[in-house]
């Protein structure tokens, strides 16, 4: 039999309670019993029923679990890689704090709303590194997510294609127990792509069946960078704008039957982006048969409701004269 909760200072109390109650009671009633000279055997009738049912209600508090059952439990789920751009362009402040720091917080809500699925983190330039593995755990993502910034990866432009072939590899290497699932990249930049072997890459997304979302994150106007002596300047000296190019962007997702979304000063597609892969069915990652034993508490309870009832009905006259 397995236990709700555990025996405690509170049933402790109770008993202690009880005992101490009823101690008092029969001492009064046996010295009573005693002056008059009279029987009191009938008093323990009473005692006896009212501990019975006492102690059914501390064992109902408890909660008895008890009679076995097989339950088959399925685990289904998405497996979700977010590459996110590290290029100096995402330092810029066209979207408030800065793009990346908005990123960063909405990173933080997709984290959230796929909590039973496997999430992890790519994060690029021109190369393409491995934050974080795919894995469940939240706060290991949210603590990853927490130290991205642009200083992370080499300067030198943004190649849409190694975060996206990196993130094929892992979902080969990651699989678990060899059963398929949904897979998902969630691709994140301003769109300035400068790499030649983006449409290969998306080419091998599509092979693959894996599922393109991209976030276009920036405005059409741009922004400019800070740099450690005011804002980034180029080779001529004029300030640099860096603009979201959303036709890259837009242009990959198609491609691999995905969708394309954007955050600027006046839109946030995120909560639509997370309803529209939520809406994506998750794929059987194992079956198992698991144990299990149901609360049977008010077995207990329903007794001693009876018996209680019984007392308040039963009349036995404790001292007979």
């Amino acid at each position: 039999m397995n236990w709700f909760r555990e025996f405690e200072v509170t049933e402790l109390a109770f008993i202690a309670a009880f005992l101490v109650a009823y101690g008092l009671y029969l001492f009064r009633v046996i010295s009573v019993a005693k002056k008059l000279k009279t029987s009191f055997g009938s008093v323990f009738i009473k005692v006896f029923l009212r501990t019975i049912y006492f102690a059914l209600f501390i064992i109902a508090i408890m909660g008895p679990s008890f009679g076995g059952a097989r339950k088959e439990v399925k685990s289904i789920g998405k497996d979700i890689m977010i590459c996110v751009d590290l290029s100096k362009s995402m330092d810029a402040f066209d979207i408030q704090p800065s793009r990346l720091e908005k990123v960063k917080n909405e990173m933080k809500k997709v984290v959230a709303a796929f909590n039973s699925d496997r999430i992890g983190v790519i994060i690029f330039g021109n190369e393409a590194f491995m934050q974080c593995p795919l894995t469940f755990d939240q706060n290991a993502l949210n603590l990853f997510i927490e130290t991205i910034n642009t200083s992370l990866v080499p300067t030198g432009g943004t190649d849409f294609g190694p975060p996206l072939r990196m993130a094929i590899r892992k979902f080969k290497e990651d699989k678990q127990s060899g059963a398929p699932t949904s897979k998902i990249v969630i691709l994140i930049s301003d769109g300035e792509d400068f790499g030649e072997e983006t449409d290969d890459a998306v080419r091998e997304i599509e092979d693959n069946d894996v599922r393109l979302f991209t976030l276009g994150v920036g405005t059409a106007q741009g922004g400019n960078i800070y740099a450690s002596n005011g804002l980034k300047k180029d080779k001529d000296g004029n300030i640099v704008t860096t603009k979201l190019n959303a036709s890259s962007l837009k242009s990959i997702a198609a491609k691999a039957d995905g969708q394309y979304f954007e955050i600027n000063e006046s839109r946030n597609d995120v909560n639509r982006m997370i309803n529209t892969i939520s809406k994506i069915e998750g794929e059987l990652r194992d079956t198992r048969f698991v144990d299990v034993s149901s609360n049977k508490y008010f077995y207990f309870l329903a007794i001693a409701m009876a018996l209680f009832s019984i007392d308040v009905l039963l009349n036995i006259k404790i001292i007979r004269l």
